[in-house]
């Protein structure tokens, strides 16, 4: 027990260690007139891949630590570069989430204020003329950080006005730039770019072009205090109109979680009443009356089931990957994930899930060893790569993907190296050590009711009692609680937007768990009723067909929220390309995947506590 809270105590500061890490390089950001500012260029990338509907460029911000988008390094388009190219050192978080920071060409000192400063004149091939009008023609957006602000803005515009065949179009390039720097006392609290659309270059003939870029630097004063300077990147996702759409989703799902815990809880307490009174009847009036019903299979309800290590590396998976969950909810409800913290959420996903693995080690051995398993090493090396597996496959084809497309989504050599040490030197090793804990803690499986020594035969079902109606019907419901909240995610995670409101998520996630274990139960007791008593694995005829209602029912979920994301691409965004595809695509099925077992995990884990207690409850001979 001692072990386990210096682990979690452990974890928290790592994680708050690295977020702390990804700060700029001026650490206590307060300055005297003509102190130089950091000002870090970072990417640029097309707007509309992916986009979100009815969204004004000035009013979005990006995800605060979890993005997506299709983006490319900065001088990847032929600006103007400063003499000495400066690298920023990130952290592992900032690289993984696609920051690449370097020093940008433009100088804006403290309390400095310059009018049409002139930063490089720059005679452009015919090549970088095509390319810059690639990125006009795409809306591309530039992004950069000033003393840990973000500033982002659009490289160009074109004109379409009047024309409607698109080889008349006009494409133009924005040369000057505007800085507008609000400043209290010794702090700056908050920056805003804007282009001059009265000082253009127009690159729509393939020819030499010669540039001559600028900007203006204004300063003004303001009250705000330097503690509240973020605010403003997260008031759009609590805007009333957002707020009333998110009370909306809590209330549909708060509504939906009482009409069916009333439903089951009435149903279900009334049939087991009725059914523990029928038992207790039928035993004091004849010894030889035939049983029916859950009662019936009582000698084969608790057979453990084939695979079952497997199984077992299925259930270690899933709780490693709910406690990872639930640490990510704590350091986001403490505000540890505030706007613009760069990379904290993938430090502390890599962090803690490396710090967890011994959890998923010690749940798959303990309860493989209670099925009375013998080959708990291999049990431990399928529980290892069971969910690191899939995503390492994943990862490898879509970084393949990116280092073609030269995106900044390539993670560099370096960070892969890291990557790989946390796995060798902190994963893979506590995820032994939770294995040999788990298989020396002696727990033995407990089942109320003798297991016969020779399985009874299962009667015919109907077509809605095999696997994948009842999973159709497990799925949908939580699905149904939480659809309007995925909407907001998507746009964070794929789209332009900003997420900040934990708390109502929070909810939505508690909701989602008591729906998933309530079904389960549900679909579960009627399973038993019907003397179907393999509610582990089910088999039909020799092939083995891996389903399991408890288990399965409670992770359709996942298999539905991947059908949300065929939706959303089609529908509600217009990502293109082959790169963008393959990221939303791969990266949510190992999101859906990973959502499968965490959620299959807490519905076979309330089955098993409904089935003991109803079979406890009653006389098995």
């Amino acid at each position: 027990m001692e072990k386990r809270k210096n682990s979690v105590m452990l974890c928290v500061i790592l994680v708050l260690i690295c977020a702390v890490g990804v700060r700029s390089d001026a650490s206590d950001h307060r300055y005297k007139a003509g102190d130089p500012v950091p000002l870090y260029a970072n990417k640029v990338g097309p707007f509309h891949n992916p986009r979100v509907p009815n969204l004004g460029f000035p009013n979005v911000v990006l995800l605060l630590g979890l993005n997506f988008s299709e983006t490319y390094r900065f001088f990847d388009l032929p600006f103007c570069s400063p003499d000495h190219v400066k690298e920023k050192k990130e952290a592992l978080g900032e690289v993984l989430n696609g920051d690449r920071l370097v020093s940008a060409p433009y100088k804006l000192d403290f309390l400095v204020e310059k009018d049409s400063e002139v930063v490089c004149t720059q005679k452009l091939t015919k090549a970088q003329v095509a390319k810059f009008r690639s990125a006009v023609d795409k809306d591309y957006y530039f992004q950069m950080y000033y003393d840990d602000l973000p500033i982002w803005g659009f490289l160009g515009k074109v004109d379409k006005e009047g024309k409607t065949d698109p080889s008349d179009y006009k494409y133009f390039l924005y040369k000057h730039i505007h800085f507008d720097i609000l400043y209290n006392k010794d702090r700056v609290i908050e920056i805003n770019v804007r282009t001059d659309p009265n000082s253009l270059v127009d690159l729509t003939e393939d020819k030499e072009v010669e540039v001559e870029f600028m900007y203006t630097v204004k300063w003004k004063e303001t009250d705000i205090p330097f503690e509240k300077r973020m605010d403003k990147y997260s008031q759009s996702s609590s805007l009333p109109h957002h707020l009333e759409i998110h009370w909306f989703s809590i209330i549909n799902s708060c509504v939906t979680v009482l009409l069916l815990t009333g439903f089951l809880a009435t149903i279900l307490m009334r049939v087991l009443k009725n059914d523990f009174v029928k038992y207790a009847h039928d035993e004091e009036a004849a010894e030889d009356q035939e049983e029916t019903g859950w009662k019936y299979i009582h000698g084969d309800v608790f057979r453990y089931p084939k695979h079952k290590s497997l199984f077992a590396a299925a259930l270690g998976s899933g709780t490693q990957l709910f406690t990872l969950t639930v640490f990510i909810f704590i350091l986001a409800l403490v505000g540890v994930f505030y706007p613009y913290n760069r990379g904290a959420l993938f430090t502390a996903l890599v962090v803690i899930y490396a710090l967890t693995s011994g959890i998923a080690g010690y749940t798959a051995t303990s309860f493989y060893c209670q099925l009375e398993g013998t080959n708990w090493v291999r049990n431990l090396l399928l529980t290892g790569c069971l969910f690191c597996g899939p995503l390492f496959l994943t990862f490898c084809f879509l970084n393949t993907v990116a280092i073609v497309y030269t995106a900044t989504a390539a993670l560099p050599f370096g960070t892969i190296v890291v990557i790989v040490l946390i796995w060798m030197l902190v994963t893979s090793p506590l995820l032994v050590l939770g294995g040999i804990a788990g298989k020396n803690s002696k727990a033995e499986f407990q089942a109320p009711c003798r297991t016969t020594k020779y399985p009874r035969e299962i009667p015919p079902l109907p077509w809605y009692r095999v696997t994948l109606p009842q999973m159709a019907m497990a799925g949908f419901l939580p699905f149904s609680a939480i659809y309007i909240e995925l909407y907001y995610i998507f746009a964070s995670v794929w789209g332009h937007r900003i997420y900040t409101i934990y708390s109502i998520l929070f909810i939505v996630f508690i909701i989602l768990l008591i729906v998933t274990a309530f079904i389960t139960v549900a679909l579960t007791y009627f399973q038993l009723a019907a003397e179907d008593h393999e509610w582990w694995w089910r088999y039909v005829g020799v092939t083995v067909s891996f389903d399991s209602i408890s288990f399965l029912c409670g992770g359709s979920t996942g298999l539905f929220i991947y059908g949300y994301c065929l939706y959303y691409y089609y529908a509600r965004s217009d990502m293109s390309g082959f790169m963008q595809t393959s990221f939303f695509f791969g990266y949510m099925a190992c999101i859906c995947y990973g959502f499968f077992l965490m959620l299959g995990t807490v519905g076979f884990r309330a089955a098993l506590l409904f089935v003991r207690h109803i079979y406890r409850s009653i006389k098995c001979e």
